[in-house]
C-alpha cells in the first residue's frame, strides 16, 4: 500500500486573516479554489449538523507543487477549547526550518502571533546544533521556529 502525507488542517476562528500569516511570514502559497463546503455529506463526514466550512489549501514551502497542504478552514460554527501549551496531548504544533529564528519570531510577534518560550539553543550529539522558539500564530496556535546547523567533529 503505497502512502504520502496530504495534509494537515487547521481549524480557523477567521479563516482569511490566518491564512495571511502563513503566506505572509512562511511564504506558503494558496491553492485555488477557495473553499465554501456544506450538505448532507459534509454532515454525515463531520457529524456536525448543517455543517458549514469555508477555507483554502496553502501549498507548505519547500515541496512544489505536489507537496502537502495548510488546511485552513472554518465552520460556521466553531467550540472553545482549552489553551494548548507545548506539552497538551494530541496534535502540539507545526514547525517550519528557517535561516534566522530570532527574525522570524519578532515577523511572527509584528503580525499579531507571540512568543510561547525563549531563543533555545542546543547541541544534539550526533545530529546537530539547533536553534529554535516556540510561538504561536495570532489564532494561539502553537508554532515551531527552527534552524538546524551541523557541528564540526
Amino acid at each position: 500500500m503505497a502512502t504520502k502525507y496530504a495534509h494537515t488542517n487547521l481549524i480557523a476562528k477567521d479563516w482569511r486573516r490566518l491564512a495571511a500569516f502563513y503566506q505572509e511570514v512562511f511564504g506558503c502559497l494558496p491553492i485555488p479554489l477557495e473553499r465554501d463546503l456544506r450538505g448532507e455529506w459534509l454532515d454525515r463526514a463531520t457529524g456536525i449538523d448543517e455543517a458549514h466550512i469555508c477555507g483554502i489549501h496553502l501549498r507548505l514551502p519547500g515541496f512544489g507543487d505536489n507537496g502537502p497542504t495548510l488546511e485552513i478552514f472554518q465552520y460556521g460554527r466553531i467550540s472553545e477549547h482549552l489553551e494548548v501549551k507545548p506539552n497538551t496531548p494530541g496534535f502540539s504544533h507545526i514547525a517550519f526550518a528557517v535561516d534566522d529564528v530570532a527574525a522570524t519570531v519578532k515577523v511572527i510577534c509584528n503580525r499579531g502571533g507571540s512568543a510561547v518560550g525563549e531563543l533555545t539553543v542546543r547541541e544534539v550529539p550526533d545530529v546537530g546544533l539547533l536553534t529554535f522558539q516556540y510561538v504561536t500564530d495570532p489564532e494561539g496556535n502553537i508554532i515551531e521556529i527552527q534552524n538546524w546547523q551541523r557541528v564540526n567533529s
